[in-house]
């Protein structure tokens, strides 16, 4: 005996055609994910940048007067600070790093001769460990290891070279959408927030939507403009470090600046960046002096604890109010699904999605 199911069009939809429309729209989101990233993080710092525009429009307010066309020229001014200062950077630290490997290379065989006896030292260190030729045995595991990275560049030149555009191409856009975000980016918040709060049904949803999208954008511009703050004391403390060891141990002075640079841009990694940007240069004084790499390592963890446990808490202060474990498990998870992009943007992240949790109760009430 056959039965008859009717029904009506709205059960249909929300049993056939909402789940069809997630699906596609979790496939369109999926293929557009690096769309999305090169987006979000246009925005991210966009808003990062927040600080130093309101500084610089303050400053062009003291001196010209309060006028709206001081808002472009402080975004674009400031833009191009943070521009021109990361390609100083980068212009400075790279060639200190090829300059300090091209003298190592250059040093090494008598470096090797006064540190080990030449290859009979090394073979009588061998001997202690029960290995009779250990030169023998270093050579070829060096051709081995020098034939296999020959092969992995030639199989991977040509896919190595159109990565390389890749990059180059996503890094303009990034550049290109963030000053964009900052010229355009309040006129669009205000248009948009204008026309979802026409009608008095709207206004109080309205109004904490406003408040929160306002809350996350402080925590992200108060915290990377902090750890910046940070960062910059960090990097100066280990180039007067440098420059200090420089003094007595004989390295180059010179060094002091791009050491000092190299610590400033890896502090911007969450948890793990001080540590990297330390061990860098720590390597990198190993190449002039195994010394003064040391006393470097020593002083530079001393610093260390006294910046996480009382600079950077006073600084940073309750910026994101967050407990510990809650920023290494953003940091963890942002490192897995992005990389180091991810880990640089997890923990403001982390503080948006708490501010939610905080002001889920005014939520609760405005849908009501």
């Amino acid at each position: 005996m056959s039965k008859v199911i009717e029904t009506d069009l709205k059960t249909f939809i929300k049993f056939w055609l909402v789940p069809i429309g997630i699906g596609l729209l979790l496939m369109f989101l999926y293929s557009a994910k690096t769309g999305l990233i090169i987006i979000g993080l246009s925005i991210f710092l966009a808003l990062a940048l927040r600080p130093l525009v309101r500084k610089v429009n303050g400053f062009f307010d003291k001196l010209f007067g309060a006028q709206k066309k001081h808002q472009t020229a402080s975004a674009v001014l400031a833009y191009l600070l943070v521009v021109a200062v990361i390609g100083g950077v980068i212009a400075v630290i790279g060639p200190v790093v090829v300059n300090e490997t091209a003298k190592f290379v250059q040093n090494f065989p008598k470096t090797f001769e006064e540190s080990f006896g030449g290859w009979d030292g090394v073979n009588n260190i061998g001997k202690t460990f029960g290995v009779e030729d250990l030169h023998t045995e270093i050579i070829n595991a060096v051709t081995s290891l020098s034939n296999n990275l020959l092969g992995v560049i030639g199989n991977n030149l040509v896919s190595g070279v159109s990565g390389i555009a890749d990059v180059i191409m996503k890094v303009v856009l990034v550049l290109v959408l963030t000053l964009l975000f900052l010229l355009e980016g309040p006129k669009i918040a205000n248009d948009f927030w204008g026309k979802i709060s026409s009608g008095e049904d709207n206004k109080k949803p309205v109004k904490v939507a406003k408040k929160i999208v306002s809350s996350m954008a402080n925590v992200v511009s108060t915290y990377v403009s902090r750890q910046v703050i940070v960062a910059i004391l960090d990097g100066v403390a280990s180039g007067l470090i440098v420059f200090c060891l420089s003094l007595f141990l004989g390295i180059s002075p010179t060094l002091a600046i791009p050491m000092g640079m190299t610590t400033m841009s890896f502090y911007l990694i969450p948890m793990f960046g001080q540590f990297i940007g330390g061990t860098l240069v720590t390597v990198i004084l190993l190449f002039s002096s195994p010394i003064a790499a040391a006393i470097f390592a020593v002083i530079y963890i001393l610093y260390a604890q006294v910046e996480n446990n009382v600079i950077a808490p006073k600084i940073q202060g309750d910026a994101l109010n967050l407990p510990v474990v809650m920023i290494l498990v953003a940091i963890v998870i942002g490192m897995y699904m992005f990389g180091l992009l991810g880990a640089i943007i997890a923990v403001p992240i982390a503080g948006c999605i708490r501010v939610l949790v905080d002001e889920y109760p005014n939520i609760k009430n405005a849908q009501k």
